[in-house]
């Protein structure tokens, strides 16, 4: 069942693939310079066709580089840039899921039902709120064209992780509140993301962990990736918490610090002085994994934290719930949707897509059941081949207090073709399990968490990792 709306999704960072025009005259899709999956990830990083080589220039702000870069489509593989966000799934089970519901891409000379919208995510949220609304608005126009039932189409958004910021600056900044029914946002750093801080203030330096190339310049010179920074107070500071913009912040330009804290705050006093905000948002939010959500500062580095002081509101892994809700809601607000899943696939999570279904049709649909245990993980984002991968997990008690639940879990390591590589049934102890994986071969591998039978009440829980190939000699 659709709606008669159009929709649109919009990928997180590193989300979409990137290419060159060529010489000739050739589509950018035929020159990928950003389209890993799987083992050809190293290859895209270190060959002649690295995106490493299209650092933007200094001062780029909102604009261009005119650098022959465009966006060519949806990432419906795992990718990631080592070091910069987080290992994502790809797009391709969100998009077939919205085309089985009938939702369809403008083909024949039909108009669009759903557009995919691919973005350069170098570039400031600014500039790709600006060109969504180049995209979206003609669409929009060629559907309402038709008549009937379509007559008073309107604009739905599904956004995971950043193309919610983009999302947002359309509807507030862009005149997008006109034609915008509907914003589902999922794991979108609403407030910023912790993580962002970290990698932007050490940088990934060559010859340091597994890595052996140097994606530091690169990283600090894209507006996106400061845009992610939290605008909350989130930096120890004597005692107290502050903001980015209230204390020195080390090895970062400044004036982009204090120009990501702007889009924030912009962004905010638009989406305040507009009630509708509200009653068109969606958020869906990962909770129950460790996230990453203070900061201290030592010797010019960033020191991360999973607490407020004694306080720890967890998060999806890599945002944490301070950073995913917005609006200036509170963290029981009921305007959020939460799910006990990571970052990385909450664009996957089947409870995640029938929420999308329901909010798009309105109609009831009928949902997985919900059980009971939930589990917390830390998987890491990287490691080297021939190093082991450790998959740390607990199982979180019904109420504060009680025992860790007693369930078996099965933690399973499948590659990016769906193969399971292996598989560990860890021993608990009070409630806590670690898997260990020896000998994983190179790639991006996915790993679930789950409860060891079809009946367990063990809700499962995915993430990704990259083995990454030892260096030659």
């Amino acid at each position: 069942m659709t709606s008669n709306d159009l929709v649109v999704v919009l990928p997180g960072i590193t989300g979409s693939t990137l290419g060159v025009r060529g010489d000739d005259g050739s589509p950018a899709s035929e020159h990928l310079i950003w389209a890993p999956s799987a083992g050809a990830v190293w290859k895209l990083l270190t060959g002649g066709q690295s995106i490493l080589k299209k650092a933007l220039p200094e001062g780029i702000g909102d604009g261009h580089p005119d650098d022959g870069v465009e966006p060519v489509g949806l990432m419906p593989d795992v990718h990631v840039l080592p070091g910069i966000w987080t290992p994502i799934r790809g797009y391709d089970v969100l998009v077939s899921a919205l085309e089985k519901q009938g939702y369809q891409r403008g083909t024949g000379g039909k108009p669009a039902t759903l557009i995919a919208f691919a973005y350069d995510w170098r570039l400031s949220n600014r500039y790709n709120g600006e060109r969504l609304k180049t995209v979206v608005e003609p669409a929009l126009e060629q559907l309402r064209a038709q008549g009937g039932a379509y007559a008073d189409a309107r604009v739905v958004f599904i956004c995971h992780s950043m193309g919610g910021l983009i999302a947002r600056w359309y509807i507030e900044k862009c005149g997008g509140a006109e034609v915008t029914r509907k914003l589902i946002t999922l794991g979108t750093p609403w407030r910023g993301a912790t993580d962002a801080l970290e990698q932007l203030v050490n940088g990934v330096k060559k010859g340091i962990g597994p890595l052996s190339l140097d994606l530091t310049d690169f990283s600090r010179s894209m507006p996106s990736l400061f845009q992610l920074l939290p605008e909350y107070a989130c930096i120890s500071n004597g005692g107290g918490w502050a903001k980015t913009t209230e204390v020195s912040v080390p090895n970062v330009s400044t004036a982009m610090v204090a120009d990501a804290m702007a889009f924030h705050t912009d962004l905010q006093a638009a989406e305040t002085a507009r009630p509708a905000s509200r009653t068109m948002t969606h958020m869906v939010v990962g909770i129950r994994q460790p996230s990453q959500t203070t900061v201290t500062f030592q010797d010019g580095h960033a020191v991360t934290s999973q607490t407020f002081g004694s306080d720890n509101d967890y998060g999806d892994g890599t945002v944490s719930l301070t950073g995913a809700v917005g609006l200036g809601e509170a963290l029981d607000t009921n305007l959020a949707v939460r799910v006990p899943e990571q970052h990385t696939n909450l664009q996957c999570n089947q409870f995640v897509l029938d929420q999308v279904q329901e909010i798009l049709t309105a109609q009831p649909v009928r949902r997985r059941e919900i059980t009971d245990t939930n589990v917390r993980a830390v998987v890491p984002d990287l490691v080297t081949a021939g190093q082991p991968l450790k998959v740390a997990f607990d199982l979180e008690a019904d109420d504060p207090g009680d025992d860790p639940p007693r369930k078996a879990v099965t933690v399973s390591v499948r590659d990016a073709k769906g193969k399971v590589l292996a598989t560990a049934e860890p021993k608990l102890r009070a409630g806590h399990g670690v898997a260990t994986f020896a000998d994983l071969p190179p790639g991006t591998h996915t790993v679930t968490l789950a409860g060891s039978s079809p009946s367990s009440t063990v809700r499962p829980v995915t993430s990704t990792t990259l083995v990454w190939p030892e260096p030659s000699r």
